[in-house]
């Protein structure tokens, strides 16, 4: 009876051990892989597979999960370094890399520690692309450095396994020396160009008034153009009416202007005494002979 019960007991056992090594076994065949994440695995010590996402099946107790990578973007930690441009300025850059890993099984076997690796690479991308630059252009081309950074960071990284998704130069930093002289040349460069809008404002002002004393001049000049002209005119038609109707008509339009100006004269407040020349009584009986001789 004894021997029965010792039996039934090592059955038992015997079927509690078999159910643990099948639940182990199925447990360690079937591996479910997250949608950020890639499974390295290794048989007896070497690369046999990389399990992406979903429900994966390995063979049990040969097969192990050496590695478990996130796929998804990372960002290196700021970095600094210093760097000479072309023009021999010294120059401080600061610069952070986004990338992901695409490749687990370069990224685990090939490099030890990769974002020491991505970091040592950028920092000498970015001295050799800045040493082929002036001050200026790296001030004003960020873009286009930013662009040639990435572009060689994409060629070195290819053989880790990992993609760059961004590069990025987040300041440029000057010494103090640098910084002062620069902004020394901005003050010179403002007050230079703050003279050069004066003398342009002093330029235009003469000029304008030059314009305008030449167009006063030629109004002066047209007018006393005018006046030659009716000048002209006026003698032209008093020449005509000499030439139509004699010397007596011109000697009488003389001795009627004196009369009426004679006139004028005598219409003055208060008393006046006239002396007339000889002449003037002359005129005055001549135009009084015209008129009579005009009735006739």
């Amino acid at each position: 009876m004894q021997t029965d019960f010792a039996e039934l007991i090592g059955q038992n056992i015997a079927l509690i051990v078999l159910a643990i090594v099948i639940f182990l076994a199925v447990t360690s065949a079937v591996r479910i892989v997250p949608q950020s994440e890639k499974y390295v695995v290794e048989r007896f010590g070497r690369l046999r597979s990389v399990l992406g996402p979903g429900i994966n099946f390995t063979v049990p107790f040969l097969d192990r999960v050496a590695h478990k990578i996130s796929v998804l973007e990372r960002q290196l930690p700021t970095s600094r370094q210093d760097a000479i441009t072309a023009d021999n300025v010294l120059v401080q850059v600061e610069s952070s890399v986004f990338y992901r890993i695409i490749e687990p099984e370069k990224t685990v076997y090939r490099i030890r520690d990769i974002d020491a690796a991505i970091a040592t690479t950028v920092a000498g991308i970015v001295r050799s692309e800045i040493g082929t630059m002036e001050l200026d252009q790296v001030q004003s081309n960020r873009a286009r450095l930013i662009e040639r950074i990435r572009e060689s960071l994409a060629n070195v990284v290819d053989d880790w396994g990992i993609e760059v998704t961004r590069a990025e130069i987040l300041d440029v930093n000057l010494d103090d020396a640098t910084r002062a002289a620069m902004l020394q040349q901005l003050n010179a460069e403002r007050a230079r160009r703050a003279q050069v809008t004066e003398a342009e404002g002093k330029r235009r002002a003469v000029e304008l008034a030059a314009d305008g004393d030449l167009y006063a001049a030629e109004q002066q000049a047209k007018a006393k153009r005018i006046l030659a002209e009716a000048e002209a005119f006026a003698t032209s038609a008093i020449a005509g009416a000499i030439r139509e109707g004699g010397i007596e008509a011109a000697q009488y339009q003389v001795a009627m202007r004196q009369v009426e100006v004679l006139g004028d004269v005598g219409k003055g407040q208060g008393k006046q005494t006239i002396i007339l020349p000889a002449s003037a009584v002359e005129a005055m009986g001549d135009a009084f002979k015209l008129f009579k001789g005009g009735k006739a």
